[in-house]
């Protein structure tokens, strides 16, 4: 009988600072900047942006990105770490929505030693920098406690089940009123990793929906998104959808990583 191959990690990470594109008055692709992804083998990359602008719609004064993938004995265990780090200082977007630094930053750690189902996560680092809505400052603090707990699917999904402030932001993650069904296993959870009880802005007319500022004559901004999966995540520290009288949509400071071992233990 033959013996069975020797279980390997494969990495798997991605950033990238900001991408988009305008409709409306002109029609515009920004092209991915800053983009960094880390081969299946680990390793480490970075990227860079400098000055970028288009016209007046968007500009960024600097933006960096840097992934890496190795392994690390602890205890005698090797644990296959991964981190991926996304960062914007000095976004301005249409002289509405501005902010002097956005920082989206993940660790995870899997075990093929102790046979883990899945990799576990942590967002610590992550955080807005004088985040404003046309000059008036927007209270944008993560829910860094919230998210500890829930380093894993399993966890978050066990978490959906207890906690009934996260089942809420999980089930109607847009405030919309349709609440969605407890997620399998292997599944998805939308939400955010803001503190949505502390997400507020004095700015007239601005209304919080969920983990969204609508502000009049702008659009939609969204913030903290959090894409949790079996095994994965992506992060998006901010997201935006335009409407009338210039129309778009994009992202900033956008991250994802998982990884996964081979053979994959039964």
């Amino acid at each position: 009988m033959a013996a069975n191959p020797p279980r390997m990690f494969h990495y798997h990470a991605n950033a990238h600072v900001l991408s988009g594109r305008f409709t409306r008055p002109v029609q515009h692709l920004i092209e991915v900047q800053a983009a960094s992804s880390l081969p299946t083998i680990g390793g480490h990359g970075k990227a860079r942006v400098d000055d970028f602008r288009l016209e007046h719609f968007i500009s960024l004064k600097r933006g960096y990105t840097h992934v890496s993938g190795s392994p690390q004995e602890v205890d005698g265990k090797t644990h296959h770490t991964t981190l991926v780090t996304a960062v914007a200082e000095g976004l301005n977007i249409l002289d509405v929505v501005t902010a002097d630094r956005i920082v989206g930053r993940f660790a995870s750690s899997y075990s093929i030693d102790e046979k883990d189902k899945e990799p576990s996560f942590i967002f610590l680092g992550s955080k807005f920098e004088n985040l404003q809505i046309a000059g008036c400052p927007a209270k944008v603090d993560l829910d860094i406690d919230l998210f500890e707990k829930i380093p894993t699917f399993a966890a978050a999904i066990k978490e959906f089940k207890s906690n009934r402030e996260f089942r809420k932001i999980a089930e109607d993650p847009f405030a919309t009123g349709e609440k969605l069904p407890e997620p399998p296993l292997h599944g998805a959870i939308l939400c955010s990793i803001v503190n949505l009880k502390k997400m507020e802005t004095d700015f007239p007319g601005v209304e919080r929906r969920g983990h969204c500022f609508i502000i009049p004559k702008f659009g939609k901004l969204f913030l903290g998104e959090i894409l949790l999966q079996h095994g994965r995540r992506t992060l998006t520290m901010l997201r935006f959808e335009l409407g009338s009288p210039v129309s778009g949509s994009g992202t900033a400071v956008q991250l994802d990583s998982n990884g996964k071992p081979w053979p994959p233990s039964l």
